[in-house]
């Protein structure tokens, strides 16, 4: 009975939408990102510094890997890139899962097409006010998603607790400013 109640909380905190949860404002400074990601099952170091001298990136947190909304909206993201790419925007999942996970889920649900990061500790989480208390001192990523641009401003930012309106939100957002800018388009 124990470990049945122990499920269904873990599963109802995992489900629950991001929407209370601060974000940081458009316009702020995006915290620097420095942490070990899988991208097609390999470890690598994953810079944000680096990423956006290449154009805009799109950061998504998501709580849990192979849960299902997570699963799906790495899926959808996966399905996505050909489209993100098209925009010269690169894309990055965050979790507190461990990079051992990190590295079959990158394979398996993200197929190969962007890397996803261990934030183990949460650090990263709470610095994009992306975090919540899971017991103790351990916190899990909220589902949120950014926009950061080039500049390392965050032009665009996004809480929800279903898959599809980040990928959607995101892809409104590039197609409606310039490839590797934040600046509105000129009409």
């Amino acid at each position: 009975m124990r470990n049945l109640l122990s499920a269904l909380v873990a599963f109802l905190v995992v489900q629950l939408p991001a929407n209370a949860y601060a974000l940081l404002q458009k316009g702020a400074d995006a915290p620097a990102i420095t942490l070990d990601a899988a991208h097609a099952g390999k470890v690598e170091q994953f810079s944000l510094g680096d990423a956006l001298s290449k154009g805009p990136v799109v950061v998504y947190f998501y709580p849990k890997s192979f849960t299902s909304v997570c699963t799906l909206e790495a899926n959808l993201f996966a399905e996505a890139m050909p489209q993100f790419e098209k925009l010269g925007a690169s894309v990055i999942g965050i979790s507190t899962d461990d990079i051992e996970t990190q590295k079959e889920f990158s394979t398996k649900e993200c197929r190969d097409k962007f890397p996803v990061a261990a934030d183990a500790d949460g650090a990263v989480a709470k610095a994009y006010d992306s975090a919540r208390a899971r017991g103790g001192d351990s916190v899990m990523a909220a589902r949120t998603s950014y926009v950061i641009t080039p500049d390392g401003k965050i032009a665009s930012a996004h809480a929800a607790g279903d898959a599809e309106s980040h990928i959607a939100t995101a892809l409104q957002f590039l197609k409606a400013h310039p490839k590797n800018t934040g600046t509105p388009k000129a009409k």
